[in-house]
């Protein structure tokens, strides 16, 4: 089992895909949460649109996509969970930085359109569309 309550767990390497409905073990929820050995992941540095309750199609759409990118690049390799501020948020997640030699995934998903650097707060996401739209 990972032990997720220390800094670091090097490295880490897992076959991941979309969850299923029913009990989570290693699987990518959406482009910023994962399970990995039964523990819930959220990636810290980031946010990403909403599959599930999504608030407009375009969100679930790029949720989507998010999450379909997530799952190839968790599994393209070995990565590093790291704690960066707070270890857990309110709703019990881990919250860790997941890097992959030096970089970190999250903003590879935001390099590519997919998320967003966190800013302390979720986004509207359909807001967003509507207004570059």
């Amino acid at each position: 089992m990972v032990c997720l309550a220390g800094m670091q767990v090097l490295p880490l390497a897992a076959a991941f895909a979309l969850c299923p409905p029913g009990p989570r073990t290693t699987c990518v929820v959406d482009g910023d949460t994962f399970w990995l050995e039964g523990q819930k992941v959220r990636i810290a540095d980031i946010n990403a649109p909403e599959t599930h309750g999504a608030a407009c199609p375009a969100e679930r759409a790029l949720g989507e996509r998010a999450s379909r990118r997530l799952v190839a690049l968790l599994n393209a390799g070995a990565f590093s969970l790291e704690i960066e501020g707070r270890a857990i948020d309110r709703y019990g997640r881990a919250l860790r930085v997941v890097r992959r030699e030096g970089r970190s995934l999250g903003a590879q998903l935001v390099s590519e359109g997919l998320a967003e650097p966190w800013r302390g707060r979720r986004s509207d996401w359909c807001a967003m569309f509507a207004a570059s739209g």
